[in-house]
């Protein structure tokens, strides 16, 4: 008795298997990094749970206590004609904030020292969780109009 086995040769074998740096860079290219998947968030807004509701509750969060800090005389006694100040809001991975305004013409002589009254005001600034890309935090940067005064 004789027993004859038949091999059959499988696709599978004959497909090149790409290198780990083609799909790295396919992978790579199919992300779009001009977005966050997580926007950045403090605890106030963590309970809401839609994603565009909670961008605008983070928003006007950052907003309203940059205002309340900010609505003091030193800025209104130097520049009694400024009623908003356009500042760009940097929220790095780790966690930390930085505030930088976006001064006219007109107040670009003072810089030095509407800076440190910002400083000094914004320093104890409350905790913001970072936003997240793939869930790495990521680094955000917002410009913001800021009101000094509500009449």
């Amino acid at each position: 008795m004789t027993l004859s086995i038949a091999a059959a040769s499988c696709q599978y074998f004959d497909r090149q298997v790409p290198s780990k740096d083609e799909l790295l860079e396919k992978e790579l290219k199919s992300i779009n990094w001009q977005e966050v998947d997580e926007f950045p968030s403090v605890e106030a807004c963590d309970s809401v749970s839609d994603k565009v509701l909670r961008r605008q509750c983070f928003l006007d969060f950052l907003v309203a206590n940059i205002q309340q800090r900010l609505h003091a005389e030193p800025l209104k006694v130097l520049y009694p004609n400024l009623d908003t100040i356009e500042m760009k809001v940097t929220i790095f991975p780790d966690a930390h904030v930085e505030f930088e305004p976006k001064l006219t013409d007109s107040l670009i002589y003072g810089k030095a020292t509407v800076d440190s009254i910002l400083k000094a005001r914004l320093s104890d600034f409350p905790s913001i969780k970072p936003a997240l890309k793939r869930d790495i935090p990521v680094k955000t940067q917002f410009v913001l109009p800021v009101v000094l005064e509500v009449k």
